[in-house]
């Protein structure tokens, strides 16, 4: 059986690295966690690696955008090997390889024009921005998951049951082709919902009022995903607040938590392909 290594950057203020590390070794993967420097300052390769993720946190304090600053650096510092990170990084995809930010992350890979990419040449199309309610959003949220999503990441998935906790999650998009273009490739693959898995612009159910609902966006090979709710922040049942009223209702019910799907489906598809 192939093994599975997944590599997740830390540093300037990202914070969830352990917790994405757990998810994949839950999930069956290895799991290597290396600060950005490593990479950036001294030459760390990403390519042993079968999956690239940028986790949550605040990096860089947002202190001018979320996500801007360490965008930045991914796309303009040189690396020892005389190129830069997003070069690795194309090469990394034209490998058939997969890269997954969450929060924060999803706000990089928007940034440095990873997502959704719709033209190919790696240029900001939408950005993350302030939410709606003009304050930090720390809720669960239901998410629905496009029908036909291109993303091997939410294979056989409907709806999802996770967390967010940001305060610049509203996606806005740049203009009606862009647009139109995320719905006919439906890159726009994960949607605020509401309790029957309708996707909802009504707050707080869309706790940042991002444009189509979106939670999560793909580019079009399906390799890259970022996603505003947390994954790795729902491994167990246990992590959800209403877990013991649905252990009531369903004493049966799988303790196995709505994120931790997400990790399985990457490292299957990963050992199956």
């Amino acid at each position: 059986m192939k093994q599975v290594n997944a590599l997740i950057i830390t540093g300037f203020g990202i914070n969830c690295e352990e917790e994405m590390a757990a998810a994949y070794r839950l999930a069956g993967a290895e799991a290597a966690i290396v600060h950005a420097n490593d990479i950036l300052v001294d030459g760390f390769s990403i390519h042993a690696f079968d999956i690239l993720n940028f986790p949550g946190g605040f990096s860089f304090g947002d202190d001018i955008a979320s996500g801007k600053v360490m965008a930045n650096k991914i796309l303009y510092k040189t690396l020892p090997s005389g190129q830069t990170f997003i070069d690795d990084i194309r090469k990394f995809l034209a490998d058939g390889k997969f890269v997954l930010g969450v929060c924060n992350g999803f706000q990089m890979l928007v940034k440095m024009g990873l997502l959704p990419n719709i033209g190919g040449n790696i240029a900001q199309e939408v950005t993350l921005t302030r939410n709606v309610s003009g304050k930090f959003e720390d809720r669960w949220c239901r998410c629905t998951v496009t029908p036909n999503a291109k993303t091997p990441f939410l294979n056989g998935l409907d709806t999802l049951y996770l967390p967010v906790r940001h305060g610049e999650g509203q996606l806005v998009i740049k203009d009606d082709a862009t647009r139109q273009a995320i719905l006919e490739k439906t890159l726009n693959c994960l949607s605020y919902a509401d309790e029957q898995g309708n996707p909802t612009a009504d707050y707080p159910l869309n706790p940042n009022g991002s444009e189509l609902n979106c939670a999560g966006l793909t580019d079009p090979t399906g390799q890259v995903l970022g996603m505003m709710p947390h994954p790795e922040a729902c491994l167990s049942l246990y992590n959800r607040p209403d877990w013991a009223r649905l252990k009531r209702e369903q004493p049966g019910i799988s303790e196995e938590g709505d994120g931790l799907k997400i990790f399985k489906n990457i490292v299957a598809h990963i050992r199956t392909r």
